[in-house]
């Protein structure tokens, strides 16, 4: 194998970190631990979110029409790859890949918690149709992103050990 075909390889077999960056709330923490392991950052969105000038983020721009983000990360991320999302059948695709899934506030989705995920999902859907009311979400404190920050921190270390 040649010098650049092994740099290549090298290359392709780093994780890579996707941003589900509609609404999320940690970007910048994200590109605190990209750029700390130097991973590749890509954030995908349908627009309005000002780029990095981070030569190691790439910003992707997809359709505005529903699901479109998580539909390019679904077909791009791959084994290995870390994935920030609050939408939970994002989650449970990237889980179905082999991608490690954190929630903006830390929690990290498992093939152990994604079918409560959701099923609360699902009937939190269904109560809103039944009531007509719709559900608040919490504040996301300081509290919440130095949680998420540490909890990307192990799982990087944790994807990058193998």
């Amino acid at each position: 194998m040649s010098m650049i075909a092994a740099m290549n390889e090298m290359q392709h077999s780093k994780p890579r970190l996707f941003v589900d960056a509609d609404a999320c709330p940690v970007k910048a923490e994200c590109e605190r631990v990209a750029e700390r392991h130097r991973l590749e950052m890509i954030v995908v969105s349908n627009g309005g979110i000002r780029p990095s000038r981070n030569p190691l983020v790439r910003n992707v721009i997809v359709p505005p029409e529903p699901d479109a983000a998580d539909d390019w990360i679904a077909e791009n991320a791959r084994s290995g790859d870390v994935i920030v999302t609050n939408d939970i059948p994002l989650a449970s695709r990237g889980l179905a890949i082999g991608a490690r899934v954190i929630r903006a506030n830390g929690q990290e989705f498992s093939n152990a918690n994604i079918g409560n995920a959701l099923a609360g999902r699902e009937m939190a859907a269904h109560m809103r149709e039944v009531t007509g009311e719709q559900g608040r979400n919490a504040g996301f404190t300081p509290k919440d992103r130095s949680r998420f920050l540490s909890a990307l921190e192990v799982m990087v270390q944790a994807v990058l050990r193998g």
